[in-house]
């Protein structure tokens, strides 16, 4: 049994760290344009941020669980099938980019007016005004944001062991619930808590040391 725990610990942790990963490289960049796009914004353009808007928006209305079934025919045309550890990666991803860019939106949308000004004052065109002000000014919340989003994968694996993915959920639903092995259960929620204490703790302290105000 402690065997079983740490290899479905693994998978978990790969189906959330795989998933987070796919969610900041399109979440932030979708993030980026939608603030961009906004109404004020350096590039604005209301049509791309209207259609982006509706798009985010309807991905992160549909409850996970039905997305993790709406998506499985994808998942079997990118995966080869619909079960295990890499098949649930398809749909997680899917689901936290949305989210994600969400967050990132946030966070970028706080970055003082005053500095991108300055910036546009001073020639600086889209690219500098990117690099040199809006991600570095709001990467504590970026990185805050990051954080929240993998809590959220975890929760969101555990589900998806309902329907075959592995990790920790699956292991609590077949062995902690169908077999009625209470000691497994409180072993995987033990787990799980001090999985995502960790990451919390990891997130936050990389915050502190970003935020320069």
């Amino acid at each position: 049994m402690f065997n079983l725990l740490l290899r479905s610990l693994w998978e978990t942790i790969l189906m959330t760290g795989a998933s987070g990963l796919i969610s900041l490289v399109f979440g932030l960049p979708l993030g980026l344009a939608l603030v961009l796009t906004n109404k004020g914004g350096i590039a604005e353009n209301a049509w791309v941020n209207g259609i982006l808007g509706a798009i985010i928006n309807g991905f992160r209305s549909v409850p996970f669980i039905i997305l993790l079934v709406a998506l499985i025919p994808l998942t079997r045309l990118i995966v080869g099938t619909a079960l295990g550890t890499w098949a649930a990666i398809v749909p997680l991803a899917i689901a936290a980019t949305p989210y994600y860019a969400r967050i990132a939106e946030v966070s970028l949308r706080e970055v003082d007016r005053g500095l991108i000004d300055a910036v546009r004052a001073m020639g600086g065109n889209r690219w500098t005004i990117i690099r040199e002000v809006l991600v570095p000014e709001a990467l504590p919340g970026i990185v805050a944001g990051f954080t929240v989003t993998l809590v959220t994968l975890i929760g969101a694996s555990a589900m998806a062991g309902a329907i075959g993915a592995g990790g920790l959920g699956d292991l609590a639903i077949r062995y902690g619930y169908q077999r009625f092995e209470t000691a497994v259960m409180v072993a995987v929620v033990a787990v799980l808590i001090v999985l995502v204490c960790g990451i919390q703790w990891l997130g936050d302290r990389l915050v502190a040391r970003l935020d320069h105000k």
